[in-house]
């Protein structure tokens, strides 16, 4: 039951990168109608406001997808799942209430009875409480499996807000105390969220994921390197072309042969970059990574530097506010310098 927007594994979700590039592109042109209707002394920053409940409350599996996830394009969702008698827990509950109330609108917090979500409790793999984590343009980001101190969660929490708004453009929504919560439009469990606005590259990049999902990879990449022709920038075609040339890498492999040369030669660029490629492929972020940290250590001259450039194209399809990248360049920086 994996929400068709929500990217809980390593490799890259085409719908969640979409989802985070339609955000992007509807925070930008809210900015820019913000700074049109200033200019012109138009409607007033309270127009289209909520209040300050709308943006902490209890949900639920039902309702995770038609409202959760869709919201988490407009502000970052704190997902917090609790349990009835879980009293070590309330602590951290209460201090994400009133921080998220604080945030006056860069932040929502969503409360989950953990015995009522059992699904989404697989889909976090989750396996003991407190467990906190967050959405944001429909991708999921671990945040506390621990109990942490005050200062460690506000540090936690403006960093979501920072990545939220550097990398998906999601920005928040306007608090106003006085809003009817319930007549908002867009607000509240069960609302419509507002349409994102078509990009001037949604026909080629659909017509990306069409071919990836008809096992079309040569007509994917192609469309991918369309898109990145004129927008080369493009955070979703980068993604899903890298995605995309990975899934041709694999496509012909014979694993057991493939994994069979790389145990057996252990110095071997080549046999360690296409076992890396079966590792990513299969989800195996971490064991890609290592492998290819470990070849970089082992090899020199132009074996080295091909390794570090599949290594660094990894990191394009997996994503740089990805965890396991940030550690992964770390682990690189020290094996090369």
């Amino acid at each position: 039951m994996q929400p068709r927007n929500m990217s809980m594994s390593g490799v890259v979700d085409l719908a969640a990168v979409k989802a985070a590039g339609e955000a992007k592109a509807k925070a930008e042109q809210a900015r820019a109608e913000a700074s049109r209707q200033a200019a012109q002394g138009g409607a007033p920053a309270s127009a289209g406001a909520v209040p300050p409940s709308a943006l902490v409350f209890d949900t639920d599996e039902t309702q995770f997808e038609s409202h959760v996830v869709p919201l988490s394009s407009e502000v970052p969702v704190i997902l917090d799942f609790r349990a009835e008698g879980f009293e070590q827990g309330r602590e951290l509950s209460l201090l994400l209430e009133r921080l998220t109330f604080e945030a006056n609108g860069r932040l929502a917090l969503a409360s989950l009875d953990v015995a009522a979500s059992q699904n989404l409790i697989r889909e976090f793999r989750i396996q003991a409480l407190p467990a906190v984590f967050a959405l944001v343009a429909g991708q999921a980001m671990p945040l506390f499996q621990d109990f942490a101190r005050e200062d460690e969660v506000r540090a936690v929490l403006a960093q979501l807000v920072q990545i939220a708004e550097e990398r998906f453009g999601v920005l928040g929504l306007t608090v106003d105390p006085a809003a009817e919560g319930a007549d908002a439009p867009g607000r509240g469990p069960g609302a419509e969220p507002a349409e994102a606005p078509a990009g001037p590259y949604d026909a080629l990049l659909d017509a990306a994921v069409a071919a990836l999902d008809a096992g079309d990879l040569g007509g994917a990449v192609q469309a991918y390197k369309n898109v990145l022709v004129s927008d080369p920038a493009n955070t979703e075609a980068k993604l899903g072309l890298a995605q995309a040339e990975l899934l041709a890498r694999v496509k012909d492999m014979n694993p057991q042969a493939v994994r069979t040369a790389a145990a057996e030669n252990p110095r071997d660029a080549a046999a360690q970059i296409a076992a890396a490629d079966l590792d990513l492929a299969g989800g195996h972020v971490a064991d890609a990574f290592g492998r290819l940290v470990d070849t970089v250590r082992v090899t020199v001259g132009e074996d080295r530097d091909s390794v570090r450039v599949r290594l660094l194209e990894m990191f394009e399809a997996v994503g740089a506010d990805n965890p396991l990248v940030t550690s992964a360049r770390t682990a690189l920086a020290r094996v090369l310098f």
